[in-house]
Parts: structure tokens; C-alpha cells; sequence
């Protein structure tokens, strides 16, 4: 007979710490939040203190019926929502509902769902944390202050449905002001001059790099040909050779905004998916006759700090697969990237080392699995020894010029031998090697390939980029980042186009209202000192309703202002040539999640939309009458299909190229990954790079 109910959030988080706790225990989810604030009012008392008021949301009323009939049966009831400030407040409410005293212990929290931690966890049972549940409240209500006060302005004055955020504005003008970056480039020409050399049997390349013993920017063809003047005939001869051992370090284990950076690069995933499968691996995934078996620690968290217990382990599965020399003498500490990290959790880390990917495989998704052997490999990695690597530089004189060449090789992998991080351009590191040269040697040019290039603008936002961006000026939190990127998109303030941010009209317009009436909302300094002024209110050391004033105090002078001096704009839709096939009138431009696309000017009597479709120039390889057009999918990405759909179904998720297959006269497509693009043949087996200069690769 059971004598406890546990409740947790999510049934998967159920089951799995159902078969843990045993028959005494019965484990319930809560299905998230239980309360919230309203969504028909401000539902904050701001001349009370602040006070919410707080509703039961809509459609929880049979789970509260089951969790308070459940409570009512046994003698103790344990809240084990998850360990940071959106759990706390879960636990709360659910004592609030359920008439238990907070200061009763109540609360059990662990960072990872396995037996033995969740065992450990129920021997130390604690209070409700006040100033955790305290600093989700504030949060909640700051932005609720901010949306309910600024939207309806935003209504009034310029659309319906508009909306203010007060981390997602900042969020959007960071895209704008990349965006303004960029429109205001001008682009610098500059030269490059690379040889390529033969030694003996070995080829390799030098660049240009100084003249008359002075370092020299080519900045123009002019330029370049004072340098082959001074060259002359002269023969490539080294002149200097270096040699050096250089150790590269493990990047640390993952924290969530890392975890999201890197699953971006690495497996093309956008946030909000790998926050989903990253909270599937948490709760737990059944392992055959070992049950279920939560995989990873707890995947919001802002720390790279490892338990003692974890890095034991590792440690004793490296020496046992690797070998004693992949494994440091001492564990290794990385220090905090960010100084207002709070440090609450571990990293982001498997449960056990133990359970390799390869091993987990059978049990686990595409999408589980590829996660998965991320984590695990970036956690095997930074516990492991440095690479070694040997370099080489070599400076060649050539007349009154110096041409250099570079080169390493891996002495000794380290972490490099099961994981190297990724970076946002997507370069690799390709080792070139240099072939053993001395002072006096003489290299044979083969080719002398001067080359223009021009200065790019600074990239658009990734969702990688942005996060990290978000991370370094010190505006949202871990919990935090994945949703925003969300609502940006789902308000049509900005779009994605080739997997990188561009702002809307509508972005634009509203966040240079937004800029003119409450600076301090877009004022990323501002944001970063309210997260701080948050985080101290979790910390116990500040009041929250002394935060919320002091923000209120200015906000609400600025309010006054706005809907005194804020003025009407009617936004015009962008009229197009194309008339509407069901009600003749004319389609329009609007902006969606995805965005541009056409409807129908009569809307609401009328509903029609279409996409906007680009021809790409090449004729449907299927039924020869259609062309090729690119159009999106629901989930927004990039595919090419036949213009007469329905009439012809051909469709391609590759690019199809003008150019046909010199082979067989075949339709080739773009094949692109990481280290570039390729045009294969869909055809016959021939395949060719496609030739880019690496300045205009993003």
C-alpha cells in the first residue's frame, strides 16, 4: 500500500521515477504549470506590492481533481519538479492547491533522473525555497508589466496582434542592428599572392607576406605588381625556419547555451528541438532489461562544474579505453565563462560515462542518438589530456619579398581523438603539412595565383550566433534563450531566410517605436541588469518587490508619455500584380513566420494565400513543360518542385543546377555540407566541387 505521492511534471518523468521509488510511492504529473497569471487581464495588483493573481489555467481542473483526490490517500506528498525557478514556482502552486505548509519538507530535487540519485534526493527532502520561487515570480510579472502595458499601445496606435517583449525586444534589435551593420558595409579591396611549391616530392603552398623587410597589405592590383617586380626571377630560398610544440585544451562540457551552439553547428538543429530531445534524454529512455534510465543531467544550466563522483569515472574509462597518457593526472576545473553565471547545476553531462553511444543506439531515436553521442563525446573530451601538436613556420625570400608557409601536425591527439568542437562559419582543421625544410633549402614554384578579394559585412544572426550573443551581453538565462527565438519568429518580427535572421517591416516598425518611447526595454546593459537584479532575488539578497518597483517607477512615467505623444501609423500592405484566383481582386505581401508570402487583399471574406515562388532557371527534368521552382515547406525549409504541381510531383530537397552533367547531359544538383558544396549527377556517378572564393562562404 502506498503512503506517498510524488509529483513531477511530465508522465515520461513519472515512469521513470516511478520504478525507482517502488510500490510505496505513487508518482503523478502535474502536466507543467497548474497557475498562471490571466490571459483577458494584466492580473497584477501593482499598487498592492505586485501582487499576481493567479488563476488555475484553463484545462488542468481534472489533473488537479486526480493530484488532490491522490493526496488525500496518503500520509506525505513529495513536489520533485525540476531544480531551477520554473520548478520551485510549480511546487509552490502545487502547495498552495494541495494545503501544504511550505516550510514543510516537501521538496525533492535531483540533476539526474537515475536510481541512485533520485534514492539520494528522497533522503534529504527540503523546504520550498522562497527566493527561487520569488525571482520566477518577479520575472513573470516584469514581463507581464511590460507586455500588457506596451502591447495594447502597440494595438491602438499601429496594429492588432502586435506584441512587446521585454527579452525578446532586445532579441530583435540585435537582429536589426546586425541588419543596419551590414546595409552600411563597404566593402575593401585587398589582394592575396599565393605560390604553390615543390620540395623534393613534397608539395605545399606559401603566401605573401612582407616586402623589403617590412609587413605589406596588398590593397591593390597595383600592389601586387610591385611585388612580383621585386621578386623577379629570384628563387623561392628559406630563409627562417620555426619549430614549436603547441598544446591545445578541451572545450568544457556543455552548458545550455554551448549545448544549443553546438547541436546548431554540428546537426542543423534549431534550439527549441534540441531543448525537446535534450529534455527526452533527461527524463528518461527505457534501456531493455535495465528499465528506464534518465541519460543526461539537467540540460538548463549555466555551469561547467562536474561532480567528483562523474569525473572518477570518466577518468577510469579513458585509462581503461584510451590508455593512462589520455587521462590528466588531475581532474580538470574549468573556471565560469560568464561572471553571472549562477552555477546551481552541473553541466550538461551523461549519467554515466559508461553508457557509450554505441551501446545506447538500439534504444534510442535519430534524433536521441545523435544528441546523445554529442553530450557524451564533448563530456569524454573534457576530461581528457591536451593535444599536442607540432607547428611549423617557414619564411622563403624571394628577391626583396618574403613569401610564408604554415603547417602542423598532431603529435599526440588527446581529446582530439574522439571530439573537436565546431565553429559557426563551419571551417574545419584541415592539417597542412610542411615538408622537413632547412635554412638554405630551395623550392621549385609551380604556380603563382594572385588573387582579389573583397572585405565582407559582419554574417547575419544564426540561431547560434544569437545565442551566444544573447549569452555574452548577459540578457535572458538558460531557460530562456529557446523560447525567445520562438516568439520572434511566431510575432513575424523577424524571418529566416538560408537559416539565419532578417528583421520584418513590422520588426523594424515596431522596435524603432519601441526605441523613441521606452529606451531602457531595448537597452541590452538594462536587460542584463535586470537578469542580475534576479538573480541576487534568488540569492536571497534582494527584495523582488523592490526590483519590480524600480523598474515600475520609470516604466510607468514613460507610459504616459507613449500614449500621450506616440502617433497612429496604418501599416499598407505591398500591393502585387497578381490578381486572386477565387475572388479576382488583388493579393498582397504579407509577412508570416517564414516570410513573405501573398493573400488576398479582401481578407477576411477572402482567405486565399499563396506562396511567393523563385524560378531558378532550369526546366523540369520530369515532364519537360514545367520549370523548377523553390518553394518552403510548413516547417519553413528550402525545396524545389515542378511549376505545374499537381499536374507533375517532381520535387527535390537539393538545388537542381543550370549546369547539365558533362558526362551524360543529366540534371546535377547542389549537394552541399560542411566542408562546402558539390554538384552530383541524378543520373550517372560523376560529381565536381563547386568553386567558391572562401571570403564571400559565410
Amino acid at each position: 500500500m502506498a503512503d506517498s505521492l510524488v509529483i513531477v511534471e511530465s508522465p515520461a518523468k513519472a515512469k521513470t521515477i516511478g520504478k525507482y521509488l517502488g510500490s510505496k510511492f505513487i508518482v503523478k504529473a502535474s502536466m507543467g504549470h497548474i497557475r498562471d497569471l490571466p490571459k483577458s487581464q494584466i492580473g497584477v495588483e501593482v499598487e498592492n506590492d505586485f501582487n499576481p493573481k493567479y488563476i488555475t489555467i484553463r484545462g488542468k481542473g481534472s489533473v488537479l481533481k486526480e493530484l488532490k483526490d491522490a493526496s488525500k490517500k496518503v500520509k506525505k506528498v513529495y513536489l520533485a519538479a525540476d531544480p531551477d525557478r520554473e520548478g520551485e514556482a510549480i511546487a509552490w502552486h502545487l502547495a498552495h492547491y494541495l494545503e501544504i505548509n511550505e516550510g514543510d519538507s516537501c521538496r525533492v530535487v535531483f540533476n539526474e533522473i537515475t536510481k541512485q540519485a533520485v534514492k539520494d534526493a528522497f533522503k534529504t527532502p527540503r523546504p520550498i525555497n522562497m527566493d527561487l520561487v520569488n525571482a520566477q515570480q518577479a520575472r513573470r510579472i516584469l514581463d507581464r508589466l511590460v507586455g500588457y502595458k506596451i502591447s495594447p499601445l502597440l494595438w491602438k496606435k499601429v496594429k492588432k496582434g502586435l506584441s512587446a517583449g521585454r527579452v525578446q525586444s532586445v532579441a530583435v534589435k540585435l537582429i536589426i542592428d546586425r541588419e543596419n551593420e551590414i546595409d552600411a558595409f563597404i566593402p575593401e579591396e585587398y589582394w592575396t599572392i599565393t605560390t604553390q611549391l615543390k620540395h623534393g616530392d613534397a608539395a605545399f603552398e606559401a603566401k605573401f607576406h612582407s616586402l623589403n623587410g617590412e609587413k605589406k597589405e596588398l590593397g591593390s592590383e597595383q600592389d601586387v605588381k610591385e611585388v612580383i617586380l621585386a621578386m623577379g626571377d629570384s628563387a623561392y630560398t628559406v630563409a627562417e625556419v620555426k619549430e614549436k610544440e603547441r598544446l591545445r585544451n578541451p572545450a568544457p562540457p556543455f552548458i545550455t547555451s554551448s549545448l544549443q551552439q553546438e547541436a546548431a553547428r554540428k546537426l542543423g538543429y534549431r534550439a527549441s528541438k534540441t531543448m525537446s530531445v535534450a529534455q527526452q534524454l533527461y527524463e528518461g529512455v527505457e534501456l531493455g532489461k535495465e528499465g528506464t534510465v534518465g541519460l543526461i543531467t539537467y540540460m538548463r544550466t549555466d555551469s561547467t562544474r562536474i561532480s567528483p563522483v562523474a569525473q572518477e569515472e570518466a577518468k577510469g574509462y579513458i585509462e581503461e579505453k584510451y590508455g593512462s597518457s589520455f587521462a590528466p593526472d588531475q581532474p580538470r576545473i574549468y573556471s565560469k565563462k560568464n561572471s553571472n553565471a549562477q552555477d546551481a547545476h552541473e553541466a550538461v553531462r551523461p549519467t554515466s560515462v559508461l553508457r557509450d553511444p554505441d551501446s545506447m543506439k538500439e534504444y534510442l531515436s535519430r534524433d536521441q542518438f545523435r544528441l546523445y553521442k554529442l553530450v557524451w563525446e564533448r563530456f569524454v573530451a573534457s576530461q581528457m589530456t591536451s593535444a599536442v601538436l607540432d607547428t611549423m613556420t617557414v619564411d622563403l625570400n624571394v628577391g626583396a619579398a618574403v613569401f610564408r608557409a604554415n603547417g602542423s601536425k598532431v603529435k599526440f591527439q588527446g581529446f582530439m581523438k574522439i571530439y573537436v568542437e565546431g565553429n559557426d562559419d563551419g571551417a574545419t582543421d584541415e592539417e597542412k603539412f610542411l615538408p622537413p625544410l632547412a635554412v638554405g633549402d630551395v623550392a621549385e614554384p609551380e604556380a603563382v595565383d594572385p588573387k582579389q578579394h573583397f572585405t565582407q559585412p559582419p554574417p547575419r544572426f544564426t540561431e547560434a550566433r544569437l545565442v551566444r550573443t544573447m549569452e555574452e551581453v548577459g540578457i535572458g538565462r538558460p531557460s530562456t534563450y529557446a523560447p525567445t527565438l520562438e516568439t520572434i519568429q511566431k510575432r513575424g518580427y523577424v524571418a529566416m531566410e538560408e537559416k539565419k535572421f532578417i528583421p520584418t517591416e513590422l520588426g523594424d516598425l515596431v522596435i524603432q517605436l519601441m526605441e523613441e518611447f521606452f529606451p531602457e526595454i531595448l537597452n541590452a546593459e538594462f536587460t542584463a541588469h535586470m537578469e542580475e537584479d534576479l538573480d541576487h532575488v534568488e540569492d536571497g539578497k534582494e527584495d523582488w518587490v523592490r526590483v519590480l518597483a524600480s523598474f515600475y517607477e520609470s516604466f510607468e512615467k514613460r507610459l504616459e508619455v507613449a500614449e500621450e505623444e506616440m502617433k497612429e501609423i496604418e501599416i499598407q500592405d505591398e500591393v502585387s500584380d497578381e490578381i486572386c484566383e477565387k475572388c479576382g481582386r488583388h493579393l498582397v505581401y504579407k509577412m508570416g513566420r517564414f516570410g513573405k508570402f501573398l493573400a488576398c487583399s479582401g481578407f477576411p471574406e477572402c482567405r486565399n494565400t499563396k506562396p511567393i515562388v523563385k524560378d531558378i532557371g532550369v526546366s523540369c527534368p520530369k515532364c519537360a513543360v514545367g520549370k523548377i521552382i523553390e518553394r518552403r515547406s510548413k516547417k519553413g525549409r528550402f525545396f524545389y518542385g515542378c511549376d505545374q504541381y499537381p499536374g507533375c510531383d517532381y520535387v527535390s530537397w537539393d538545388k537542381p543546377s543550370i549546369k547539365p552533367c558533362p558526362q551524360c547531359a543529366g540534371l546535377m544538383v547542389e549537394k552541399r555540407n560542411r566542408s562546402g558544396a558539390r554538384l552530383q549527377c541524378t543520373q550517372c556517378d560523376h560529381t565536381e566541387e563547386v568553386l567558391e572564393d572562401q571570403d564571400q562562404a559565410e
